[in-house]
């Protein structure tokens, strides 16, 4: 476990020099947020700065996951990376959980600065326990997100994996309600997705309702399948790392 907590450090390093992450995960949430978020209206039963402060912190959350390892993780797959660290001691599995592990850390500076900005700029007001509950919900669901990464970057080299996450991205977030409340259809399709079950589960949350287990259940649902995912993309790829 050492060594794997040992290279998750590194990971962590590494992506702090990476622009990317810091354009998806953190200023764009920030930025569309001073934006969009004072609204005189309501979204999903909350009032709409409360709303759209879970929605960009799930946006910031499932880019970080997403956006921050397909691509890294294909190319270091391609270069050998992953080849090298095999002849190590560290266990097999130590490159895929370190990766899951440094998205979870990395997903936690975006889901709080969007909260204080909540709290300050939208003058979002709530109890403790519902701060708590909706940024584990978030962080919790970034995890799903993670795997997905994990899955494609394995997968496919990066030219390939590129196209197949800003696809993958923008139908998540257009049908997940992230960059601005459905209804309709839309929101019937949305229904689906595991960013707008985060997002629904949060809202009710705040709005003080009882969350409908099936929204729970479908969280659950995509974790596993994404990790299902991942594991035969890694184990169909193991020869050729």
């Amino acid at each position: 476990m050492k060594g794997i907590l040992l290279l998750t450090r590194a990971e962590l390093n590494r992506l702090r020099r990476n622009r990317r992450y810091f354009i998806f995960t953190l200023a764009l949430p920030v930025v569309l947020y001073f934006v969009i978020a004072k609204q005189s209206t309501k979204a999903y039963g909350v009032e709409f700065a409360a709303y759209y402060m879970v929605a960009m912190a799930s946006l910031g959350a499932f880019s970080g996951a997403l956006n921050g390892n397909v691509i890294r993780i294909s190319e270091e797959r391609k270069v050998g990376w992953i080849r090298q660290l095999r002849l190590t001691p560290l266990p097999a599995n130590a490159y895929v959980v370190a990766k899951l592990l440094t998205s979870m850390a990395t997903t936690i500076p975006s889901v709080a600065i969007v909260f204080i900005l909540g709290a300050s700029y939208g003058k979002v007001n709530l109890p403790i326990w519902q701060w708590v509950v909706i940024a584990l919900v978030v962080w919790l669901a970034s995890l799903i997100f993670a795997a997905l990464a994990v899955a494609i970057g394995y997968r496919f080299a990066p030219d390939q994996a590129q196209p197949i996450t800003i696809l993958v991205y923008f139908l998540f977030a257009i049908f997940g309600g992230i960059w601005f409340p459905l209804s309709g259809v839309l929101q019937n399709i949305g229904k689906a997705t595991p960013t707008y079950e985060a997002v629904k589960v949060s809202t009710d949350v705040i709005a003080g309702l009882t969350v409908p287990y099936g929204l729970v259940i479908g969280l659950v649902v995509w974790l596993a399948l994404f990790l299902g995912l991942a594991t035969l993309s890694v184990r169909s790829m193991a020869e050729s790392v």
